[in-house]
């Protein structure tokens, strides 16, 4: 088991990628890009490629929340 601790805004948009990919969960969401990464970096730089998938993933969440927190806004607040 692994546990992150994320933001709500964090925590939201991964539950859109969710959406968007058609992940059950945010569980599967992970598991899927970890067994992804996994499969991926099964040779060379493993902590290269590690650390980029990362970085790809953090940007990816960061878009996301910055979406959430404009539609909050053009909502009046409201989450849409």
């Amino acid at each position: 088991m692994i546990s992150v601790r994320l933001s709500e805004d964090e925590y939201l948009a991964l539950q859109q990628l969710c959406a968007i990919t058609g992940a059950r969960s945010v569980s599967d969401l992970t598991r899927d890009a970890m067994n992804a990464l996994l499969h991926k970096v099964s040779s060379g730089d493993a902590m290269g490629e590690f650390r980029l998938q990362i970085e790809s993933l953090v940007r990816t969440v960061e878009e996301l929340s910055e979406r959430i927190a404009a539609s909050r806004a053009e909502a009046g607040g409201r989450f849409v």
